[in-house]
């Protein structure tokens, strides 16, 4: 072969390589949520339901281009400056995407402003927000971001929910207000008060109090205050074991009363806990729950999830969130994130849970709601116990995307 062939047979063999070689490079995505502290087996379970998606998307192909996700995980501690501070060492590292929600809205807020003054400064290196669970109505309201997207129903739709519920409960007449001191836990009780007395103008709210979140060891006093008012239901935005420590606390005061809670059953323990107590009766809400009835794919999931991870399958939005993505990324064929988030925008899917929608408008996830409570098992409402316990889920009312969609202040701007 002549020289001048061979040394452009060379080049081209070179150049495929390098294409090769830039195609198997995997996508990095970042997990900064709680793996510390109080709250850390709420952080693991987040990080599992991620994990296993990233594993499955990669089992099936990976993305459109062939290159495989890889998550990286970071410690949020539950600060808004450890958070940041994490988000810079995920940037450093390579990710384009940071999935987040676990921390509580004060520090999901500061990780979203922190990416928009990143992106404003490096154009062409931006990095996109996906929120799990952080359900800050103001996410998707008036501090919307074109760089996060919300994947949970907000606190103003989920709370909606729980006041259509209760309008059919004539035995909730005295209802406290117990809540977390931060933003989401006065959003909780605000809501509560806001919608419920609209959709019941004869309930009598007895009581307001909000708390140290993740420092209150024992409940006690709280229970007999309200106990003392004649509290028969207690409206709390409480989480992880800021609620177990309350319902033992009512427990072991023999004092039942009825919770309404945002997402309950989707932390590990509170179903134990439940169990412990006997005489708790917990309501709450979510995208789907174990045991639901006429939902065989989120079933099989669940199934598989718990042979794979060895835990519970509680949130099928967290592993929504790495299949959207590449479903994005195949809509626009690309891994910029300024394109996936376009593509994201407007987008429908089939999940395991039922259709969702990605809202353009303002980056929030519709998706169905079903209001349950955890309850013994009774082989009718109930067939299946939960945490090796004989509680589970009872399906109380569903409703669709549409019937708690609320509308959005959202102005967002646009690169």
């Amino acid at each position: 072969m002549p020289p001048r062939f061979t040394a452009l047979a060379a080049a081209a063999a070179l150049c495929t390589a390098t294409l090769s070689a830039q195609a198997a490079e995997p996508f990095k995505m970042a997990f900064i949520d709680p793996l510390s502290g109080p709250f850390a087996n709420v952080g693991e379970v987040m990080r599992n339901h991620v994990l296993y998606a990233v594993d499955d998307v990669n089992a099936q192909g990976g993305l459109y281009n062939g290159a495989k996700l890889q998550l990286l995980q970071f410690d949020s501690k539950l600060s808004a400056q450890e958070s940041q501070s994490a988000l810079q060492a995920a940037i450093d590292q390579g990710a384009r995407v940071v999935v987040t929600g676990g921390s509580g809205s004060s520090v999901v807020t500061a990780l979203v402003q922190a990416a928009a003054r990143y992106n404003q400064r490096n154009p062409g290196k931006e990095v996109l927000i996906l929120n799990h669970s952080s359900i800050d109505p103001e996410l998707t309201g008036k501090a919307c971001s074109f760089w996060h997207f919300m994947f949970d129903a907000n606190t103003a739709m989920r709370m909606q929910a729980i006041a259509n519920y209760i309008k059919s409960q004539s035995e909730i007449r005295k209802v406290f207000l117990l809540n977390q001191d931060y933003a989401h836990g006065k959003q909780w009780a605000n809501y509560g008060r806001q919608m419920v007395g609209q959709a019941r103008p004869d309930i009598q709210f007895v009581g307001e109090t909000l708390h140290p979140m993740g420092r209150i060891k024992d409940f006690a006093p709280y229970v007999s205050k309200m106990k003392e008012l004649g509290t028969d239901s207690v409206i709390t935005g409480n989480w992880g074991q800021d609620l177990t420590l309350l319902l033992k606390s009512a427990g072991d005061a023999g004092y039942k009363l009825r919770y309404f809670n945002h997402s309950a059953g989707g932390f590990p323990g509170t179903v134990t806990s439940i169990s412990q107590a006997r005489i708790s009766q917990v309501t709450w809400v979510a995208e789907w729950h174990p045991g639901m009835a006429d939902r065989a794919q989120a079933d099989a999931r669940a199934k598989e999830y718990k042979a794979r991870m060895n835990q519970d399958f509680l949130a099928p939005r967290m592993d929504l969130v790495p299949r959207m993505l590449a479903a994005a990324m195949a809509k626009a064929q690309s891994t910029e994130p300024v394109k996936i988030a376009k593509a994201m925008e407007e987008m429908s899917m089939d999940t395991v849970f039922g259709p969702v929608k990605m809202r353009g408008k303002d980056h929030q996830l519709l998706l169905p709601q079903v209001v349950n409570t955890i309850a013994p098992v009774d082989g009718k409402l109930v067939k299946t116990g939960w945490e090796g316990t004989n509680y589970g889920f009872r399906t109380d009312a569903v409703y669709s995307a549409q019937q708690v969609d609320l509308p959005s202040e959202c102005q967002m701007k646009r690169p």
